[in-house]
């Protein structure tokens, strides 16, 4: 018997049960629940066409052209499920289309016929991503680490997380580092939807353990993808605990990670900030990547950084700047989020 399950019930079933998104692979590809298994009962070109017969001709005409495309794949969408479950010690499946319409119940019927245990998401989809986007507008109990470009701030998330704390990496899910160089060595960035539901699914996973939450100090823009303006307010709005790394130590640490990129790369990333860096600046940053000065580039690039984040510090509202300094020698080490929490938990670490 197919079981209609809502959002909550999904969310409790995730991640020992799979979803199966029937969706057509563009649908997919766009965006999809985290996690999910693309099992289209249309392509592209089908769903076009089954479209086209609902709109200009009738409800009736579209089932029946979508029977006909779905008649020659239930075997093989029965045997994908098989494989899916086959080192599982489940046959239950999650099914869902865009809405929870007659995709995913056509799906639904062939595979509870078959024997799996089907439960359907009440409004597909389209109630996962509604239920994404109101969890961007939570609070979450965050907590906000900062510092300049350069302090490590992605490794001491990591640290902080073996001592138990949870995170969200923003710029892993948006496989980007935040400045003009952030893609460098990184796969292509997930679509403005899928990022805003990877970060809402993890910030619920990890609200629910309670807690604070921790992430990274971020401009709204990170990369091609963007902090929806509700929760990057939200995020201004909390204390920074800031790990003041010495200059000279992050620069090092900078050269030690970015000096090994492809060095068209890097020109190309600096050309990007040109105007913002000023003429002469990014002619002479050219010119010593052009010699193959890379410390002497970055000390350009790490100089402008400090001042845009510096004066992004500044612009907050009055009420919004409460910053509490963490002096470190090295950027991204255990040793300093053993300092970020010796000051947020003074008992934690005696």
């Amino acid at each position: 018997m197919i079981e209609k399950i809502n959002i909550e019930k999904l969310l409790q079933m995730l991640p020992d049960t799979p979803v199966i998104d029937v969706r057509s692979p563009a649908e997919f590809a766009h965006a999809k629940i985290p996690g999910a298994y693309s099992l289209p009962l249309f392509n592209d070109e089908e769903r076009k066409i089954v479209g086209t017969a609902y709109k200009q001709e009738s409800r009736e005409k579209a089932i029946k052209i979508g029977v006909d495309f779905f008649g020659g794949k239930m075997r093989k969408m029965i045997e994908a499920v098989e494989v899916l479950l086959k080192n599982t010690a489940t046959k239950n499946v999650i099914v869902h289309c865009w809405r929870g319409g007659m995709r995913s119940a056509g799906v639904a019927w062939l595979l509870d016929l078959y024997g799996f245990k089907v439960y359907t998401v009440i409004g597909g989809y389209k109630s996962f991503r509604k239920w994404a986007l109101e969890q961007l507008t939570r609070d979450h109990n965050i907590r906000i680490l900062g510092g300049y470009t350069g302090s490590g701030k992605t490794e001491v998330l990591k640290y902080l997380q073996k001592q138990g704390e949870s995170i969200v990496d923003l710029e892993g899910f948006a496989n980007h580092k935040g400045s003009a160089f952030g893609s460098l060595g990184l796969p292509p960035q997930p679509s403005q939807e899928m990022f805003e539901n990877l970060v809402a699914l993890e910030l619920y996973n990890q609200g629910i353990k309670g807690g604070h939450v921790w992430l990274e100090d971020e401009s709204q823009r990170i990369g091609l993808v963007n902090l929806p303006n509700q929760f990057w307010q939200l995020i201004r709005s909390k204390p920074v605990y800031f790990i003041d790394v010495p200059f000279e130590n992050r620069l090092d640490y900078i050269v030690q990670h970015y000096g090994i990129l492809n060095r068209g790369d890097l020109a190309a990333a600096t050309l990007r900030i040109q105007k913002r860096l000023g003429g002469l600046e990014t002619k002479t940053a050219l010119s010593f990547l052009a010699e193959n000065k890379i410390k002497e580039c970055f000390r350009i690039l790490l100089t402008y950084y400090d001042k845009q984040y510096a004066k992004a510090l500044a612009n907050r509202p009055e009420s919004q700047q409460q910053v509490s300094v963490i002096n470190c020698e090295s950027p991204g080490s255990e040793s300093t989020a053993l300092q970020v929490l010796s000051l947020t938990k003074p008992t934690a670490h005696v």
